[in-house]
């Protein structure tokens, strides 16, 4: 009688696998490692403008109810060409890497437009030792000539010509305002994500400052000076 210790043992072979295939296994787990690695890189660059947004808009610092009317969704700075005053081209990308405060106006600059020229310069110099993180730019819709009694307040700002039609497919006012009525917020992205109501007053100016405080304030872990 057989028994079980007597029953021939069964061998199975296994091919082993080609250098080839070891290779491109191994390959293919770097890979896949490699991009976790890039992922969790982005998201470690990210995380801080993420959590600044998220104070700035979802918790809203201090309780106060944002004066500025707050864009959504945002629209990023398209690419334009814009010209400085003396016709030189500057590339409207350039623009980015600073908070922005943007007025828009035609060259001839009425009492509206000296008045949001004004604020506007009142409004970074309130800003104290943060109005470096702020650049004050002023978009000319046309090509005429910028008088000379500008020049004195328009030092330190950064004038640009841009044709109306382009502003009117990036930057937009109250329906029944104009351009020229707002003052604009952009990020250091790039991002137009504000607008201060039509023809804002000192009083407005006030409420406006403590918006730009708080932008500054959520932003200060990742927003330095300058480009």
């Amino acid at each position: 009688m057989q028994t079980a210790s007597d029953e021939p043992l069964g061998l199975t072979v296994h091919s082993m696998p080609s250098p080839n295939q070891a290779l491109d296994g191994a390959e293919g787990r770097r890979t896949v490692v490699g991009r976790w690695k890039m992922i969790a890189v982005m998201l470690m660059c990210a995380a801080p403008v993420i959590a600044s947004y998220f104070t700035y808009y979802v918790i809203r610092p201090e309780g106060r109810s944002v004066y500025g009317e707050l864009v959504d969704p945002q629209r990023t700075l398209p690419a334009f060409t814009a010209t400085d005053r003396n016709g030189a081209p500057v590339d409207f990308a350039t623009l980015k890497g600073q908070w922005l405060l943007v007025a828009v106006a035609d060259a001839a600059c009425d009492a509206l437009c000296e008045q949001q020229l004004y604020l506007q310069r009142q409004l970074r110099e309130s800003l104290g030792r943060e109005k470096d993180r702020l650049d004050r730019v002023w978009l000319v819709s046309d090509a005429a000539p910028v008088p000379a009694r500008l020049d004195n307040g328009l030092r330190g700002a950064t004038v640009l010509r841009v044709p109306a039609e382009q502003l009117a497919r990036w930057l937009a006012p109250v329906p029944g305002h104009g351009l020229a009525e707002h003052l604009y917020v952009v990020d250091p992205m790039g991002n137009w994500m504000m607008r201060f109501p039509a023809r804002m007053d000192a009083a407005g100016a006030s409420r406006a400052k403590r918006d730009l405080d708080r932008l500054l304030r959520a932003s200060a872990s990742w927003d330095e000076p300058g480009r």
